[in-house]
């Protein structure tokens, strides 16, 4: 008789292979339809502006013919479905535009989208030739939704009680183990098939945050998510082939995942698989890492305080600035000395604040490159050593309470005449569920990232497959294709 698997993977592949979605609750399905609009938006974002990133993206060997290839939003390149996951989880993650989610853990849901899209293209350009059959669910917007709802579920239970940061292992393994999940469903593998694809997820190797670090931040926290979601496909695909898995993958004594890093406790969650993440991912309508969005928010209503007093230039006038704010803020982003790319001045809450007050905007992604008049300005340097950074038990608490999920920062002011503006506390900034501002900006910034590289007309078309459950996925695909002639890229 075959050993069961641990029950930690079971739950994952029963929920995947089981769970029913209420067809009638539109609010997780107008929320996935706004969470799948904003990856896609940051992903043209990237395509369009990033040249860092295309250095990334791009097939491996050129002028080699895949039949049925994906092709990479927003580009001209056609690749097999494992890189097309790694092109499509670079342009969705590189700037740090794209939704987030916080708890012990923390990491950005929408990254599943990398393993999701070029997967179930590849299936149907597959089927509709004739090359293979498709056993899975139909390959339509219906079943893109559902894949990323339990995608973005799956991540989000690990991601509120498992801090696999205190173990120096980086939040995508996250995205690796909600990924495998749902393209092996997704391939039509049963449910046993689903369990082996996540037993090799915990076999494997993980990344350590060592490139999201204060003092060794590089780019490559940009592409880690399409890594993550490139070995994701490959996992499902060797499963599909005949593959099997290790049922023991986490407990096995001594080398299971859990003998070695999370000991004898185990996974811990606050709710069953569900629809909570899909209902309260935050989602970013600025480039700025999740837990300094307040902080920026804070910064512009202070700096208007100075504005309002008659002063010119605000940020000659500060003595100091506090900020108080989150445990999880003060470990990622609070930074002091040089910082060295564009990935660690994206990763610094000084950064933002002192260019928040300096600009008077939001920053944009262009703000944080080498060549940007800011990563070399003495009076943004200047001001960054006047900010202090406090963590704040009771802000820490508001943000793990799944009941609040605040991601707040308060900021005080000290003018250099001795005077006290006090503190403007942003609890729920632009983006939080909660914020009534939220969808008008979604809307907004898609407008805005889409007409890098197409028209109205094009836009509406994208919007009205979206809209539309029965939307064959390769329809969507081929509407976001930007052939070589036209694109950036």
């Amino acid at each position: 008789m075959a050993r069961p698997y641990d029950k930690a993977i079971a739950d994952i592949a029963h929920y995947v292979f089981h769970f029913k979605l209420d067809q009638g609750d539109e609010t997780i399905w107008e929320r996935a339809r706004m969470a799948l609009l904003d990856a896609l938006a940051c992903a043209i974002e990237t395509a369009a502006t990033s040249l860092e990133a295309r250095t990334l993206i791009r097939p491996l060997i050129r002028d080699t013919i895949i039949s049925g290839a994906f092709q990479v939003p927003g580009t001209g390149f056609k690749v097999d479905p494992i890189e097309g996951a790694f092109d499509l989880g670079v342009l969705i993650r590189y700037l740090d535009h794209n939704d987030a989610l916080g708890g012990a853990e923390w990491g950005h849901p929408s990254d599943n989208l990398a393993a999701i899209l070029p997967v179930m293209d590849w299936l149907s350009r597959a089927s509709i030739s004739g090359r293979s059959g498709h056993t899975g669910p139909p390959v339509t917007m219906a079943t893109l939704l559902e894949a990323l709802i339990k995608a973005y579920e799956i991540q989000g239970c690990y991601q509120m009680q498992n801090a696999f940061n205190e173990y120096g292992i980086d939040h995508v393994v996250l995205v690796k183990l909600a990924s495998t999940a749902v393209v092996s469903w997704l391939m039509g593998l049963t449910e046993e098939q689903i369990m082996a694809s996540i037993s090799h997820i915990w076999m494997d190797g993980h990344p350590t945050r060592v490139y999201r670090s204060k003092t060794s931040t590089t780019p490559r926290k940009g592409w880690a998510a399409g890594d993550a979601a490139r070995r994701a496909v490959q996992i499902a695909l060797y499963v599909r082939a005949g593959q099997p898995g290790a049922p023991e993958a986490l407990t096995a004594k001594p080398w299971g995942f859990l003998a070695r890093t999370f000991g004898e406790r185990g996974f811990e969650f606050s709710r069953p698989f569900g629809t909570w993440t899909i209902r309260n991912v935050f989602f970013k309508t600025m480039p700025v890492e999740g837990h300094g969005i307040s902080a920026v928010e804070a910064a512009l209503l202070q700096r208007q305080k100075i504005v309002d007093q008659g002063l010119s230039e605000p940020a000659k006038h500060i003595e100091r600035l506090e900020l108080r704010t989150s445990e999880a803020a003060n470990l990622i982003i609070n930074k002091a000395g040089p910082l060295q790319n564009a990935a660690d001045r994206d990763h610094c809450i000084q950064y933002v604040v002192a260019l928040s007050f300096l600009k008077g905007s939001a920053p944009e992604a262009t703000d944080y490159s080498d060549g940007s008049p800011w990563a070399v300005s003495a009076e943004l340097a200047h001001l960054r050593r006047k900010i202090s950074v406090h963590p704040d038990p009771q802000l820490t608490r508001g943000y793990l309470d799944l009941d609040i999920k605040s991601i707040g920062t308060g900021l005080t002011v000290v003018l250099v005449d001795g005077t006290v503006l006090p503190e403007v506390l942003v609890e729920y900034p632009i983006g939080h569920v909660r914020d009534t501002r939220t969808k008008q900006a979604l809307q907004k910034k898609f407008m805005h990232n889409m007409a890098y590289l197409f028209s109205e007309t094009e836009i509406t078309h994208i919007l009205h497959a979206v809209e539309n459950m029965n939307t064959p996925v390769i329809h969507l695909v081929d509407l976001l294709a930007r052939p070589v002639a036209k694109g950036r890229l």
